[in-house]
């Protein structure tokens, strides 16, 4: 990003004066980012957000198991579990160098500020989809200094892997653990066969994550995952416009109690967990 003198002592005052860091950040964000940021979420304007129905997740456990295969395929996403039994990568490398778009962590993982002892029965054994979560106000895009990280008009975060520089400040700033990075060439470990051709494979040193299946959208289809839920029989998974009020999407959410992952930063995710 080029900050010409005029336009860098301008900072530089601010600061001096004490002016608080937001309106300085503010500042030096990209132009077309912070547009970006304040008109996406205007009334009228598509939204697309996911719906996980907890009671229905109760009754289909094994699908979800379903659903992550078929997100980390269709995306190229490398299985560093398989690659450990093969002897490949030490078991540390596949604990602290795992690639994830979607995965499950329990209930008090995923809610901790909203758990308690007398929860019910099932949700305290439950394992619970998480994934990126396309936040109305999502700061990793306002710590990335080369625009590679994103906010699309309907509201999916996106990431381009050619801008990315490998700062991981995205990572840093994500409060939900939504992104991997590429210690090493994720390539090395999916085999050619395998391979998903009309997706990119990423490269060593930049940072990935859920894109609410962008690619499958433009061709009218769901995301992969919401995808597999329907071919199984199961309603667990709901993708939509929220602003639509025909959508199945938006009567859920309406209509039943939902709860998000830390509301209270004010990211807005657009992941809705009915209970």
């Amino acid at each position: 990003m080029e900050v010409d003198r005029r336009h860098f002592l301008k900072i530089a005052g601010l600061i001096g004066l004490g002016i608080a860091a937001k309106p300085v950040l503010d500042l030096l964000s990209p132009v077309g980012a912070a547009n970006e940021l304040a008109t996406s979420g205007s009334p009228g304007t598509k939204r697309l957000a996911m719906v996980v129905d907890l009671n229905e997740l109760e009754k289909s456990k094994d699908v979800i198991k379903a659903c992550i295969e078929e997100c980390h395929r269709v995306h190229n996403v490398p299985d560093f579990e398989k690659a450990f039994n093969e002897g490949k990568i030490s078991e540390v490398v596949k604990t602290r160098q795992e690639l994830k778009w979607i995965w499950t962590v329990d209930y008090e993982g995923a809610f901790p500020e909203q758990g308690h002892e007398f929860i019910e029965d099932y949700l305290k054994h439950l394992q619970i989809p998480i994934l990126c979560n396309h936040c109305d106000n999502p700061p990793c895009v306002r710590v990335c200094p080369t625009q590679a990280t994103f906010r699309r008009g309907d509201g999916i975060v996106m990431m381009d892997y050619h801008r990315c520089i490998g700062c991981r400040f995205c990572m840093a700033a994500c409060p939900y653990g939504a992104r991997s990075f590429n210690w090493r060439d994720p390539r090395d470990f999916i085999d050619k066969k395998d391979i998903t051709p009309n997706f990119p494979t990423r490269s060593k040193g930049v940072v990935e994550k859920c894109n609410f299946c962008a690619e499958r959208l433009v061709k009218g289809l769901k995301p992969a995952c919401v995808q597999v839920c329907e071919d199984n029989g199961c309603k667990a998974l709901v993708f939509g416009n929220l602003h639509d009020e025909n959508e199945e999407v938006r009567r859920l959410v309406t209509s039943r109690y939902s709860i998000r992952r830390k509301p209270e930063l004010g990211t807005e995710p657009s992941i809705y967990y009915l209970i």
